[in-house]
């Protein structure tokens, strides 16, 4: 399994491939009032910048901080009035009392929180807030014959990649991470459920930058797809979690 920069090598490929996040999950930010006209943001972990554009279509003042190089300069080419910063989280500076926002979309679970959360808890203001989302790739509510010929390839593995922290649906189990330390209190948890249609190319591709699949099995995926009529259906989640500087 590779670890995030994983995902540096794949960087034309992971811009390409990822799909953006769900409409209901902005619309939800905007209502909780934690994403409006002139918030500071710092996004951590921005990857090519599919959050960074939203956040800063929003009207947010945006520092993004990815330590892959090659993903952080496809995220300077798309979102050319963000501050950039390669680093990691752990890594970068940040001043106190800098942001009123903090952001980690798709990428809480390569973070050292014992190291980033009290580092977020001295640069965000009082009342201000850190938000988290991942998408789970897969709805276990929804079964389709696509998600068989997936739970098919996942078994032939002989040792299963172990992802670090808990699942993507383990809401509980990462917002009791998040807040554990006392820096940040949970104030909303929230679940998005959407669908999306993806031809066989693009499902190689989605597949490809998954940091526990191989090239061989994002190929057998892609088959499954074109043995399905070429197109398939995708059902996936997004868990939101708020929490509040205490």
């Amino acid at each position: 399994m590779g670890g995030p920069l994983h995902f540096d090598a794949l960087a034309e490929t992971y811009q390409q491939a990822r799909p953006p996040y769900p409409e209901a999950l902005w619309d939800r930010m905007r209502e909780l009032e934690v994403l409006r006209p002139g918030v500071r943001v710092i996004e951590l972990g921005a990857g090519t910048g599919e959050a960074t554009m939203r956040l800063l279509r929003a009207g947010a003042d945006v520092v993004a901080v990815e330590p892959g190089r090659a993903l952080a300069a496809r995220l300077r080419q798309r979102c050319p009035s963000a501050q950039v910063v390669i680093a990691r989280a752990e890594d970068a500076a940040m001043a106190e009392a800098q942001f009123d926002l903090a952001v980690a979309a798709t990428s809480v679970h390569w973070l050292d929180l014992g190291v980033v959360i009290p580092k977020l808890h001295r640069a965000i203001v009082q009342d201000g807030h850190l938000a988290v989302w991942r998408t789970a790739f897969g709805d276990p509510r929804t079964t389709t014959p696509f998600r068989d010929r997936i739970d098919a390839i996942v078994a032939r593995r002989v040792d299963e990649p172990v992802r670090p922290g808990p699942g993507e649906l383990d809401t509980e189990d990462w917002a009791r991470r998040l807040s554990s330390s006392g820096d940040f209190t949970v104030v909303h948890v929230d679940e998005f459920r959407w669908n999306i249609d993806l031809s066989a190319d693009q499902v190689h591709g989605l597949f490809r930058t998954f940091s526990n699949w191989t090239a061989d099995e994002a190929e057998a995926a892609a088959d499954a797809a074109r043995d399905l009529g070429g197109t398939v259906t995708e059902h996936y989640v997004t868990p939101l979690i708020l929490l509040r500087r205490t």
